[in-house]
């Protein structure tokens, strides 16, 4: 690790580089270049390998692997945070593209007893093809968005008014002053490893996407004194289309009412096992 970097970027994956290289592509961007970056892919795909091996990063970039034994993405989360080599993590996934401050933004709101809480518009196809097609075209994003947002609208985009960023020093820059956060979307999260620890990582009973990977995390941090501090429409993200892997989640949500029930926060199948 440089002696500059005061934060690790930890990027979940599974086997999509094509997605991947234009969410590396937009970290060459950030107003805030102090960060390592960590590809978590659950997974040990050859074309993922390679791919990163060859591809050109301005900061240090590590890649960690595991068998592709099914869904464990909490195991690949808690190995990526042991592995990181400072003390600030924060959390993205493969297919969402940032804006030009989105680190600048987390680490602008760190402090030692929050969670940094933002969350993503999701794009339509149309989009993200446009996105996609050249660097310019996510650095223009937001003209992009205002100028066509009734046809994204239509074309099936959700959460659209999270895609907007609002500069505090701006004369909107009262809006992400009056949006708190409630839930937690592991796709745009961060806090230091030692709130992490203190719970003792992700729940690797969670076998299933969703629930395990933030709302899980949500109530164990608050059992331990943390709250949930905003960067809505100040760490925007756009996430990239496709199809969802996953629908139901009554699964998660019960094996998390059982843990809840127990008063389990800090868990048993973590970083650490008991």
């Amino acid at each position: 690790m440089g002696k500059d970097q005061v934060a690790s970027l930890i990027i979940s994956v599974y086997d999509n580089t094509k997605y991947l290289k234009v969410v590396l592509d937009s970290l060459k961007h950030q107003t805030d270049k102090r960060f390592e970056i960590i590809v978590s892919e659950d997974a040990e795909h050859k074309h993922m390998k390679e791919f990163l091996a060859n591809y050109q990063s301005p900061f240090p970039l590590y890649h960690l692997t595991q068998p592709d034994n099914g869904w464990n993405k909490n195991k690949a989360l808690n190995q990526a945070a042991i592995f990181a080599n400072t003390d600030y993590l924060i959390f993205i996934d493969g297919d969402c593209v940032l804006h030009p401050r989105f680190v600048e933004f987390h680490l602008k709101q760190a402090c030692k007893k929050c969670i940094v809480a933002g969350k993503r518009i999701k794009l339509d196809k149309t989009s993200t093809e446009w996105l996609m097609q050249s660097e310019q075209n996510f650095m223009n994003f937001q003209k992009y968005l205002a100028k066509n947002y009734l046809r994204i609208r239509g074309r099936g985009a959700l959460f659209m008014e999270e895609g907007f960023f609002f500069a505090p020093e701006s004369i909107f820059g009262f809006i992400p002053k009056l949006r708190g956060m409630k839930h937690l979307k592991g796709c745009n999260m961060s806090f230091y490893k030692e709130a992490l620890l203190a719970i003792n990582g992700f729940d690797e009973d969670y076998i299933k996407p969703a629930v395990g990977e933030d709302a899980d995390l949500n109530w164990r941090f608050q059992k331990v004194g943390y709250q949930l501090s905003s960067v809505r429409n100040l760490a925007v993200q756009y996430h990239l289309f496709h199809k969802e892997s996953w629908i139901n989640q009554d699964y998660n949500l019960e094996l998390m009412r059982q843990k809840q029930a127990k008063n389990q926060y800090v868990c048993l199948n973590g970083i650490k096992k008991n």
